[in-house]
């Protein structure tokens, strides 16, 4: 039986780790803006997040802690990605328009989406130490571990399709070929400062 009361503090740590402005929620916001794959990219960082943190519950957290080059090697491959990401996002702002359309246009392919968002993912140790780590030693402490889990799967697919979907609302914003190259800006900066607090540890 799932108590509420686990279930709800899952959804809240969830919720409260996962809004924080990153690469991820960068990315999802400029895809929903494109109208570009959102249910594939919405549920790809869903989907991840549920399998973090089973992972995490399932005690990965401890395994994760206690193998520092596994940390160290994603910290430097994230490193690494961000900062060509963020370079691309710079090149984009300052070159403006060409395939940032809100809507028309011929769209990126899901595959090289999914891949960059699996790199944005997958290697960013930011991600790891938010769900296996410490979801995972949150749960620890719930009489009802599954329910702190499904708390806190649900909170990140109610704010990744919240971000996908609901992005469409600034469309009207984004008609104007200023606000994508803000926007591109934005992601960069983002990308880059998150890429330098990864190398300075």
């Amino acid at each position: 039986m799932i108590q509420a009361g686990s279930y709800l503090a899952g959804l809240g740590i969830g919720l409260s780790l996962i809004m924080a402005i990153g690469a991820q929620n960068a990315f999802v916001l400029k895809q929903g803006l494109l109208r570009s794959h959102v249910f594939a990219v919405c549920l790809f960082c869903a989907a991840s997040d549920a399998a973090l943190i089973a992972a995490g519950v399932a005690g990965a957290g401890a395994i994760a802690s206690h193998a520092p080059w596994f940390l160290q090697a994603m910290r430097w491959g994230g490193a690494a990605f961000l900062l060509w990401y963020g370079l691309r996002s710079a090149r984009a702002a300052w070159r403006g328009g060409e395939t940032l359309q809100a809507s028309g246009g011929k769209a990126p392919a899901l595959g090289p989406t999914l891949a960059a968002l699996a790199a944005l993912t997958w290697l960013n140790p930011h991600v790891w130490l938010d769900t296996v780590v410490l979801i995972g030693s949150i749960s620890s402490a719930q009489s009802d571990r599954l329910g702190f889990a499904l708390g806190a799967m649900s909170g990140s697919f109610l704010f990744f399709f919240s971000l996908g979907f609901g992005a469409r609302l600034l469309a009207p914003l984004f008609a104007r070929p200023v606000a994508w190259r803000l926007l591109d800006a934005g992601v960069a900066l983002v990308m880059w400062t998150i890429a330098l607090s990864l190398i300075r540890g």
